[in-house]
């Protein structure tokens, strides 16, 4: 009896694990089988996306393109350097006429001192007033006249020194010209040096998509 139990019991467990190990297989079996079976659809998801990328990439290039065309030719424009060359020297004539001496500006601090001073006499002559105010009057003028002379003499010092600067800026202006050419060539450059790093990297990308190319599983 107890044999028999022991049997029976012995036959109960391998068939229950026998049962588990059909039902664990089942439930693998297939996972393993669509891991292994090829993806047709990802790599194409995959190129796509990328294709839709390099486009975009195509786009912004070509603007920068058309950005560095317009540039250069800008920078490389000898008619319109000259203009500006043109501009600046009409602009520093038209300025020394303003600060050069018994011009309008030397004139302005002139009558403002004049105002004050003849201000001031005709107070120091007027009865009208009472002695205080006449002196109160007087006195405030009086600290005018001195404010007006200092600040007068400040501007005329600002003035002639501007001027002797604008002077030295017109005596060279052939060589300011030959500068103004050198820093726009350099400026070509630049920009040629950036539109070669991006076609560049437009290769490289290009490149990457190409080499990419290829059948599902492959």
């Amino acid at each position: 009896m107890n044999n028999f139990s022991f049997g029976y019991a012995a036959g109960k467990r391998s068939s229950v694990f026998a049962a588990a190990t059909l039902l664990l297989l089942v439930f693998i079996m297939p996972v393993r089988s669509t891991s292994a079976a090829p993806d047709a659809i990802t790599p194409v998801e995959d190129f796509s996306r990328e294709l839709d990328k390099l486009k975009k990439s195509f786009g912004d290039l070509g603007k920068k393109i058309d950005d560095s065309v317009k540039t250069i030719d800008g920078l490389s424009d000898v008619d319109k350097a000259k203009k500006e060359i043109g501009d600046l020297r009409a602009a520093v004539s038209s300025l020394l006429d303003l600060v050069a001496d018994n011009g309008a500006l030397d004139k302005l601090g002139d009558k403002a001192l004049s105002r004050a001073r003849d201000k001031l006499k005709e107070l120091e002559q007027d009865n009208r007033f009472k002695p205080e105010e006449k002196n109160f009057l007087v006195e405030q003028w009086r600290r005018l006249r001195d404010d007006t002379e200092r600040a007068t003499e400040e501007l005329g010092s600002a003035r002639k020194r501007f001027a002797e600067l604008l002077r030295t800026l017109q005596a060279n202006e052939d060589f300011i010209d030959e500068l103004v050419q050198i820093r726009q060539a350099q400026r070509v450059v630049e920009v040629i040096r950036q539109l070669t790093h991006e076609i560049r990297g437009a290769s490289d990308q290009l490149h990457r998509l190409i080499t990419g190319i290829k059948p599902p599983g492959a």
